[in-house]
């Protein structure tokens, strides 16, 4: 574990007599959203090209693996940075906040390139899980670091902040890891091999083709989901914290789900887990072999009644949503459910698949009965955008925008896409603008 380390964060006022019309532009957009705290993470190592020519961003562009917090107050918006290591090779969900919305916690399923690293094989492993406090927005820190299996993938705080949860795939097993954050530092840390646990797999493939891509809690804080996306399914644990520490046992079935289910949620209730499939070909070599020409899909999973003598979980139904929809989010009151879609946005311009719009797909949801329905689906300009989040009242999307076309201005490049969410009789999404941010934006996160 690390030091507290100060930031050379920079508290940069957006307001309308701050940094002139794109500023003010800034805090036109924001100011209507629900949260007083918006965190984005950015990947510096990446372009969107370099998923096909494995070739990093060139060193003379600048980019920096980067937090960025926004804060909103009283019609003003103000900016504030922090350099730390993350990569967009893995799902969204490497960025999540402390219930209080006062720490933001990070992981890094890729480490940064070494000085004239080139290629996507120059980055090292990633291992490391970051804290920084948030609570002086003008001087964000990097207050704890701990070392964590190789490669980790997602991560998710517990409901009473006690608890981060992060899965691993390293080159020997897929760990599901707890670690303690107790008074703003990280404590002891438990590892568990999800072979230990019943997922197991037989492929002549690292792990026996077993990878874990995404880890939720419920929101008792008594179970967790873990999404295997290389075998289509989804396990539930069991978690207790006794005086031998952290202790994680199977609790119910592994449910089928569609392919590849990248991410997942549990619903606010805590009654369904849904899962988005991306749906990629695992066995393909290339970049247009393993990106999928078919819509994606979301399955509805019921959760087992927590207090149930057998736990049996039942896969109710799946949705098409948009094609490569990669993340996910869900209304705070469970009502609405949005898929960003990157669709063919990596693919360069001379491609024959090459499209310049990606898409959100809203959803509605019905907790009592399980039901989802595709609402529809709202385009907007940009490449390979991921991550995504709804405010604090359900009434706007927000988007993650990794970068621009080729020549694309503030208005359409690296950034959030911001939605107002109609909630009438035919609910849709109204788009209000999109607020630059550095280069390589993949996940956001917000609080009050």
């Amino acid at each position: 574990m690390s030091h507290p380390l100060g930031s050379t964060a920079v508290a940069l006022a957006l307001g309308i007599s701050g940094a002139g019309s794109a500023s003010a532009q800034s805090a036109d957009i924001l100011g209507a959203i629900s949260a007083g705290r918006v965190v984005a993470i950015s990947d510096g190592d990446f372009v969107a090209g370099t998923y096909g020519s494995s070739i990093l961003a060139p060193k003379e562009a600048g980019y920096r693996d980067m937090l960025t917090v926004l804060s909103i107050a009283d019609g003003r918006v103000s900016k504030s940075t922090l350099p730390i290591s993350n990569s967009v090779t893995a799902a969204p969900e490497v960025l999540a906040l402390a219930p209080d919305g006062h720490t933001a916690f990070v992981t890094e399923r890729l480490g940064e390139g070494p000085e004239g690293g080139t290629t996507v094989r120059d980055l090292p492993p990633g291992n490391r899980l970051f804290a920084v406090d948030l609570s002086d927005f003008a001087d964000l820190r990097l207050v704890d670091t701990i070392e964590i299996g190789t490669h980790p993938e997602a991560l998710a705080v517990s409901p009473d902040g006690q608890y981060i949860a992060v899965v691993s795939n390293t080159a020997e097993a897929s760990l599901l890891q707890i670690v303690e954050f107790t008074g703003g530092r990280f404590g002891k840390i438990s590892r568990t091999d999800l072979a230990g646990l019943g997922i197991t797999g037989s492929a002549e493939a690292p792990r026996g083709g077993v990878t874990a891509t995404n880890v939720h809690w419920h929101p008792s804080g008594r179970f967790l989901a873990v999404n295997i996306n290389t075998q289509d399914r989804v396990a539930f644990f069991e978690f207790s914290d006794g005086e031998s520490g952290p202790a994680l046992q199977p609790w119910g079935n592994v449910v089928d789900v569609g392919r590849d289910p990248f991410v997942g949620r549990f619903t606010p209730d805590g009654r369904h887990y849904l899962t988005s499939n991306w749906g990629r070909d695992f066995s393909a070599t290339t970049l247009d072999g393993r990106i999928p020409t078919t819509p994606s899909t979301m399955s509805v999973i019921r959760f087992a009644d927590p207090d149930a003598g057998e736990a049996r979980h039942e896969h109710l139904m799946a949705v098409e949503t948009g094609n490569s929809a990669e993340g996910m989010a869900v209304s705070p009151d469970g009502r609405f459910v949005a898929t960003i879609n990157m669709r063919a946005t990596a693919f360069p311009p001379g491609s024959p698949r090459h499209q310049r719009e990606a898409t959100v797909s809203l959803l509605t949801f019905d907790a009592q009965t399980g039901r989802l329905e595709k609402a529809g689906d709202h385009p907007f300009e940009g490449v390979l955008p991921e991550g995504g989040t709804f405010d604090l009242t359900g009434d706007h999307l927000l988007a993650t925008v990794f970068e621009g076309h080729p020549g694309a201005g503030p208005d359409a490049g690296a950034g959030l896409e911001i939605f107002r969410v109609l909630k009438g009789e035919a609910p849709s999404l109204e788009r209000i603008g999109r607020v630059a941010l550095p280069h390589g934006v993949h996940h956001v996160v917000l609080s009050r």
